[in-house]
């Protein structure tokens, strides 16, 4: 046997994308250099590893065996890097997080600092819906995830890192005025709702729920800049984070309707896995985010204090 660490990557980036052009962007090579080193690869065996369905690349058996193997090899490679730097003062390695779709307001802003102190660490951050940052949480596929509505049935350790406030917006030409309202406004009007299992959405059921109103619902959509133009365009109402919709309030696209119980507050929160073994830059980042949190909030956030 003659491989390469470097074959192993790619044997195992497209075992996991199932795609060779997918997994060449990936790797930042070119489809020709991936399907050469995969061949390369696949000639030291006199086993099948790949097989193609259709137009879909599948492991074969052995092949599922093969990258197991390859996962676990690079991540010792990848420790003993980290290892070798850590000892000569420097941190590398990779930071793996997910954000629900609302806190890509909020994430980078958490992120930026660490990583200028640290460049030899990578980040990997996905910014998706609420169930696949959980999902991918639960099957260990990053190291943190920034929700706002915890997850109930996980095991987890979480940092609380700003809080969330929730506020009634119209667009610049709706007709409610920016007066005093009685909650009951809420089952008057129609309504611009997220997603199912949106955390956003969450919250907005259970204030509703509680106060046992009914709903006008107007349409639903599945990203907060959807709602947000959705709302500026004068096609409903709806309850949007704060942080969200800073350059809207500013140029009066949008207007925060005062009503009675509002803003509703949840707490952005960076979560983990309990019992979570952290890389190096994990770590790092942790502490980072306990000594520097507050300055971060009060140098980029102070403008929410006023709503």
């Amino acid at each position: 046997m003659n491989y390469t660490l470097h074959q192993l990557k790619i044997f195992l980036s497209v075992a996991k994308i199932q795609n060779i052009t997918k997994a060449s962007e990936e790797l930042h090579l070119s489809q020709p250099a991936v399907s050469i080193q995969l061949k390369n690869f696949q000639e030291q065996f006199n086993i099948p590893l790949l097989e193609v369905i259709g137009r879909k690349i599948h492991l074969t058996e052995f092949g599922q065996e093969i990258a197991n193997a390859a996962e676990k090899i690079l991540e010792e490679v990848e420790t003993l890097d980290m290892k070798i730097f850590a000892y000569q003062g420097e941190l590398i390695g990779r930071l793996k997080v997910a954000v629900v779709s609302t806190g890509k307001y909020v994430m980078p802003f958490f992120l930026s600092g660490f990583l200028k102190k640290n460049p030899g660490v990578n980040l990997f951050l996905d910014v998706t819906n609420k169930s696949t940052v959980i999902k991918n949480l639960e099957n260990n596929e990053i190291d943190f995830a920034l929700v706002s509505v915890l997850p109930e049935h996980l095991q987890i350790e979480k940092i609380e890192l700003m809080e969330n406030k929730l506020f009634l917006v119209g667009g610049r030409d709706q007709e409610l005025k920016t007066e005093y309202h009685n909650r009951d406004i809420l089952s008057q009007i129609p309504l611009i709702y997220r997603e199912s299992g949106s955390g956003t959405r969450q919250v907005m059921e259970s204030f509703m729920k509680e106060h046992n109103l009914p709903v006008l619902k107007k349409m639903e959509l599945t990203s907060n800049e959807a709602v947000k133009q959705a709302v500026v365009a004068g096609l409903g109402y709806s309850v949007m984070p704060i942080i969200g919709i800073k350059n809207e309030l500013m140029s009066g696209d949008l207007e925060i309707i005062p009503v009675g119980g509002f803003p509703i507050k949840s707490n952005w929160q960076i979560i983990w896995m309990k019992g979570k073994k952290f890389s190096p830059a994990a770590i790092a980042y942790l502490d980072y985010i306990k000594k520097d949190r507050n300055k971060i909030i009060k140098e980029t956030f102070g403008w929410a204090e006023k709503y």
